[in-house]
């Protein structure tokens, strides 16, 4: 080569070396405020979208989410090839990937931490793996680990063999359930390590043995654990915040376009759970369902829900749960007493799962008359809200709520829910037809016939009276998008850390603004 040319690449590459430069100047750490609690920081058994959102950035798997558009990108994996049937899909890693210790990250390495996930009790994304060959067996200690599609060829090379062919494998692999997990403690896979975790405050340092450590150029993150709404707000006027997450008054932020408010894939409801006749039939469902003044229910909320999964592009249109009349319900309730022979003046017991302190007690006053006419008596039980998600497996109540954000934007992320087998169905729902519409769209290979299968499934849910939806979910973010970059709104409402930067010095409020509220 010429040193003429030489001298022209380098003139060509000179502009995208000194904008580097000038950000590298620039740079310190983003300073993070988000929701208090006691964070699981085990990729297995985190299930919090707060937890999610810290561990985009500790850790990374095959794939990671393409911060605008959360379509999976390359990460550890480099490339991969799909066989004709569509049940195997081979997966080539990039060379030379280490964990933060050091530790070479290879396919024995991706296949020991997915059957690590498979065996931890209690995870409760395991079911992600579902899909692959006995991997449902094993979780359920039916097969041994010999046994599980999940096969390392050589050091980069990873083969895994389906039960049904997956089109959306990739988005799967994008979680953080299925990131390279050490055996070792303190030791990560993705662009920050933690350096310290308190009730107060977690540290992160940025990974120098990440794989493209080159390109994360901020040295480190600071999440302030905070729900004290005024003063997360104060801190973020006078510039010593960057980021708050959820927890700030946005009619007391100063700069509004830093007030980022959007709709989520996500949504909250009331589910029955199977365990107690006669609430695990369908029939006494509905005739509740029809006694619910869903107007008053939904009244508080911005982005009232008729269904469970917000409208995506290609999703045929659901009937949702909107119909209220009284009469129609007794007739219903009486019908399907005859039918159980219950007598028709019999009381019936039904317990709501409830939170405290008072977070649900507006819905369990209004169900409680809406079906005391149908000779329905609603009794509540109550527990600390930061500990009902967990609670839920061993209550045994008739009616419990959930808010659920999609790992992935597809209709499975909440359909999974009510699978029969699913790590996540906590409501115990089973029904052979819901299953088989599932399996029937797994193996379609028509896009547009896979979401019809799908949205079957879902109607069935809502005219079975599994569920009563409440509200889509909205979020929350103040961020200066002029001053931080590698930040954008999506559905998912995740934001993977290590795209973050900042674009210029540090916001000229700071320490001007002294009033608090």
């Amino acid at each position: 080569m010429s040193l003429r040319k030489i001298l022209c690449m380098i003139a060509a590459l000179l502009p995208a070396v000194l904008s580097f430069a000038e950000k590298a100047e620039t740079q310190r750490e983003i300073r993070i405020v988000s929701g208090k609690h006691a964070y699981d920081l085990d990729p297995h058994t985190a299930s919090y979208a707060n937890e999610a959102q810290l561990l985009t950035g500790l850790y990374e798997g095959l794939f990671s989410y393409n911060p605008v558009t959360l379509e999976p990108v390359n990460a550890i994996c480099e490339s991969y090839k799909i066989s004709r049937d569509k049940k195997r899909w081979t997966f080539k890693l990039k060379g030379n990937v280490k964990f933060s210790d050091g530790t070479p990250i290879t396919a024995s390495v991706i296949k020991e931490s997915w059957l690590s996930l498979l065996s931890t009790k209690g995870a409760p994304f395991s079911s992600f793996l579902d899909c692959v060959k006995n991997a449902a067996l094993f979780r359920d200690g039916k097969t041994d680990a010999a046994s599980v599609g999940i096969n390392a060829r050589d050091d980069t090379t990873l083969v895994v063999n389906l039960e049904e062919p997956t089109g959306h494998l990739a988005s799967l692999l994008c979680h953080h359930s299925l990131c390279a997990v050490s055996k070792k403690k303190g030791v990560y896979s993705g662009a920050f390590v933690l350096e310290s975790c308190t009730d107060e405050k977690i540290v992160l340092k940025k990974n120098e043995n990440y794989h493209e450590a080159d390109k994360v150029i901020i040295p480190g993150i600071t999440i302030t654990l905070s729900d004290d709404v005024n003063e997360n707000t104060f801190t973020y006027n006078t510039g010593n915040t960057d980021w708050v997450d959820s927890y700030a008054d946005s009619d007391k932020i100063i700069d509004k376009d830093s007030v980022h408010v959007s709709a989520n894939f996500g949504t909250t409801y009331l589910f029955f759970k199977n365990t107690n006749a006669p609430w695990n039939n369908p029939k006494i469902r509905q005739a509740l369902l029809y006694a619910v003044p869903y107007d008053e229910l939904r009244k508080d909320y911005y982005m009232k829900a008729e269904t469970l999964i917000y409208q995506l592009s290609g999703y045929p249109k659901v009937t949702g749960l909107s119909d209220y009349d009284a009469d129609d319900a007794l007739n219903l309730m009486n019908e399907a007493r005859d039918e159980l022979n219950i007598p028709r003046d019999k009381k019936l017991m039904l317990v709501f799962a409830g939170a405290e302190p008072d977070f649900t007690s507006k819905w369990s006053e209004l169900l409680k008359k809406a079906w005391e006419p149908l000779g329905v008596e609603l009794v509540v039980q109550n527990a600390p809200v930061e500990r009902y998600n967990a609670s839920i497996p061993y209550w045994n109540a008739d009616i419990f709520f959930y808010s659920w954000i999609g790992d992935y934007a597809d209709p499975l992320a909440f359909l999974e829910l009510f699978r029969s087998n699913s790590s996540f169905n906590e409501s115990g729902y089973s029904n052979k037809e819901y299953d088989s519409l599932l399996l029937q769209a797994s193996r379609s290979d028509s896009a547009a016939e896979r979401m019809k299968l799908l949205s079957r499934a879902e109607q069935l849910l809502l005219d079975e009276g599994e569920i009563i939806p409440v509200n889509h979910s909205l979020s929350l973010h103040v961020i200066n998008l002029d001053e931080i970059g590698g930040w954008s709104q999506n559905a998912l409402d995740i934001h993977p850390l290590r795209y973050l930067y900042i674009k210029k010095a540090e916001n000229p409020l700071k320490g001007k603004l002294l009033i608090k509220y």
